[in-house]
């Protein structure tokens, strides 16, 4: 498919963006990137090309992820189920050793490979990694699923004033020297708080939050935590939505100015959210709307 775009078209979308650009130049935005978002290569690509484009405004991108599919394939490689408690999984050791493995290896340093392939430069880090992310034991039926109890971001601060894009995978560490699984959401609501950013994007596989889950149509643009509560009443927020939501609330309530859960797999979805009018997803803000 061919586009008839001419390049006084293209030098008018740069222009529209300037209010934009200045806008976030200069400030910290975290992209929470995993799941299905990742598991297309050309998405991949087109994810990681809008995080250059934006370092390249000048914008600080941290960009947090998981790697849950990628975990399963490897478990399932080795023979090894996976089992499930409300949403998070049951990690005895050996899976505890397979999702370092995957998520500060495999999936981290491909993350930053593509990113220096489009010509950025990035660092790859782990919650364990400067003692970014400490973490406790969150239920012992759960095994090693840490619950964040300190974030510290000097590591993170470090990178970004040298002029690199910190990509963080979501495993800790706890004082005895245990490692521990994250949840990536609420590790990127609680990296984003640290660092007091001006955006979290949580990159999801729907559209946003929608009045009827079965419809992309009723997308909810933009709620106010006391909004999002009612919609908790009413069931419209439900099922795998609650713990993004509640990350969400989280992110806010820890300092940051506005969180966006949108569709990852929206080609270019980063720069229309923060470049253009329209946005994209439901962005949840702290109490007016922004």
């Amino acid at each position: 498919m061919t586009h008839s775009f001419s390049n006084a078209d293209r030098a008018e979308v740069l222009t529209q963006a300037l209010p934009y650009i200045k806008r976030y130049t200069g400030k910290v935005v975290v992209v929470k990137y995993g799941g299905n978002a990742m598991i297309n290569e050309h998405l991949k690509q087109q994810v990681m090309e809008d995080i250059v484009l934006l370092w390249l405004i000048g914008v600080k991108v941290v960009l947090v992820h998981g790697g849950g599919p990628e975990i399963n394939e490897l478990m399932d490689k080795l023979g090894k189920k996976a089992q499930f408690v409300d949403g998070l999984r049951v990690t005895d050791q050996e899976t505890v050793d397979i999702v370092q493995m995957v998520l500060a290896g495999k999936v981290n340093k491909s993350l930053v490979n593509l990113l220096q392939m489009k010509g950025g430069h990035a660092v790859g880090l782990s919650g364990i990694d400067g003692g970014i992310i400490e973490a406790t034991m969150k239920n012992e039926k759960l095994g090693f699923v840490g619950e964040i109890t300190k974030v510290r971001t000097q590591p993170i601060d470090d990178l970004l004033e040298k002029n690199y894009i910190p990509v963080i995978s979501t495993v800790a560490s706890d004082r005895q020297g245990n490692t521990y699984n994250i949840n990536g959401d609420t590790a990127a609501a609680y990296i984003a708080g640290a660092l007091q950013a001006e955006r979290l994007i949580m990159m999801t596989d729907i559209a946003g939050i929608l009045r009827d889950k079965d419809d992309p149509s009723t997308l909810i643009p933009e709620i106010t935590i006391e909004e999002s509560a009612k919609l908790f009443e009413e069931g419209v927020i439900s099922g795998g939505m609650i713990p993004k939501v509640d990350c969400c609330v989280e992110a806010i309530h820890k300092g940051v100015k506005n969180v966006i859960i949108m569709d990852g797999r929206v080609p270019h979805s980063i720069l229309m959210e923060l470049l253009t009018d329209e946005g994209a997803g439901t962005m949840v803000t702290g109490g007016h709307h922004a």
